[in-house]
């Protein structure tokens, strides 16, 4: 098997020779030494290989293990201090779009890469964010190799890639095959054909956009390594146009799945990046409540507001701009919702409740996926309120939402919650929601 798809702590210790079991005694005896008792075994090190992240405890003993610095183990995210997890990311430079074009490509078709976390280590990320925020552009040089590209192909592709983009989440489902289509056919334009240097920048543009998209296919997917490389992909021709904004939406994206994947404090490094070479005021918005997500979940109380605080702002903010399309629906429905999420983490669960019914109420019916997201965060809230009767009704109709347009993260976020819902067996709703998420 590829060892680039094997989860960080399997490589870690097949590259020593170990099975489980043989790690599973290792960790024991690494508490022994302690004066402590470890529960590990075989059963457990496979959980940790397949998504369960370790306890305190148990990181330290995983760190004498493979003799990491027990500061490592308890400071930097799991599982990229480990041996081995860091992946090699493609710098930043003239000529780095093609070879991260044509990675991102052969991981997004790749059946393999179903793993449930990142590839990629948050210092190699946010070293990433750091280059773009730090480096200029050089001009696109006019390629002279292959076939003359016709303009009026680019013309096509250009008027057909936003329709595909703009696709409700319920009619993308069915027209995956030919967004990775358009994406393989700009990429191997700007590969192999002979074009101008304008020709080139409307073909990164649209590699860039297209980049974006299929990457969220693959995040909602779950296949992780393939969304990461794609947003990357994308962020490389963004660099090579010099647009700012969407290099900032795609490191904002990367930020995103840091946060899903449980790695808030990469997610808050590559936003703060990101927050400093980008100027539209939507975009900055969003950028921001990205941000206050990130340290909500910190449970850095002073940093949430003042984000939350310039989110709403820049919302605000009169711009004689064109919204970005990355970010054009951002929307109050989407500061409301996140900010009461944050206020969730927080343990503010009134107001947070409060928030996320807003929310809801202004959200266009248009956007279906988010809706499904936002039930979930309305089950949470009415959970934290002891009202298990609400909660599964909410949770339920995201469910519902998310099985119809063909969303699994929505899915999965439902299912996240089922052990909360098991607490209350006799509750109105909740067989049925049990029944439904075991289907």
């Amino acid at each position: 098997m590829d060892e680039l798809i094997l989860h960080p702590l399997a490589y870690a210790r097949r590259i020593r020779g170990m099975t489980r079991a043989d790690l599973a005694r290792e960790i024991c005896a690494a508490a022994e030494r302690r004066g402590l008792r470890s529960g590990t075994d075989k059963s457990r090190v496979r959980k940790w290989e397949t998504g369960v992240t370790p306890d305190k405890d148990s990181r330290t003993y995983i760190a004498d293990v493979f003799k990491i610095p027990r500061k490592d183990a308890l400071t930097r995210d799991w599982p990229h201090w480990l041996p081995g997890a860091d992946e090699r990311v493609i710098p930043l430079g003239p000529d780095s779009a093609v070879p991260a074009l044509r990675e991102a490509l052969r991981a997004a078709m790749d059946p393999l890469d179903r793993r449930n976390f990142l590839t990629f280590s948050g210092s190699a990320l946010t070293a990433l964010a750091t280059s773009w925020a730090t480096s200029d552009t050089q001009p696109l040089a006019q390629a002279m190799n292959g076939g003359t590209v016709d303009e009026d192909l680019v013309t096509m592709l250009e008027e057909t890639s936003p329709q595909l983009n703009r696709l409700a989440t319920e009619q993308r489902q069915h027209a995956v095959i030919l967004l990775d289509a358009h994406l393989s056919t700009v990429v191997n334009l700007i590969r192999h054909g002979r074009h101008t240097p304008v020709i080139a920048q409307r073909l990164h543009t649209m590699a860039a956009s297209l980049s974006q998209t299929v990457a969220w296919n693959r995040f909602d997917q779950g296949l992780h390594t393939a969304a990461a490389k794609l947003w990357i992909a994308g962020l490389h021709s963004a660099h090579a146009n010099g647009d700012r904004d969407m290099g900032a939406a795609l490191l904002g994206d990367l930020a995103y799945q840091a946060s899903w994947r449980g790695y808030p404090q990469t997610a808050a490094g590559i936003l703060e990046r990101a927050l400093t070479r980008t100027s539209h005021p939507t975009a900055r918005s969003l950028l921001q409540l990205r941000l206050a997500r990130a340290h909500a979940a910190q449970g850095d109380t002073r940093a949430t507001h003042a984000a939350i605080t310039v989110a709403e702002k820049s919302l605000a903010a009169a711009s004689g701009r064109p919204v970005p399309a990355w970010c054009s629906w951002m929307s109050e429905a989407d500061l409301a919702v996140d900010t009461g999420q944050c206020l969730l983490d927080l343990g503010e669960t009134r107001r947070a409740h409060q928030l996320i019914r807003e929310g809801q109420n202004l959200l266009p019916p248009s956007r279906d996926k988010t809706r499904g997201v936002f039930l979930t965060y309305q089950a949470k809230s009415h959970l934290d309120l002891a009202e298990p009767e609400l909660a599964a009704a909410a949770a339920l109709k995201s469910l519902e939402l998310a099985q119809r347009i063909g969303a699994p993260r929505c899915v999965q976020l439902v299912r996240d919650l089922i052990p909360r819902f098991e607490e209350h067996p006799g509750a109105q709703g909740i067989p049925e929601l049990l029944e439904r998420a075991a289907a």
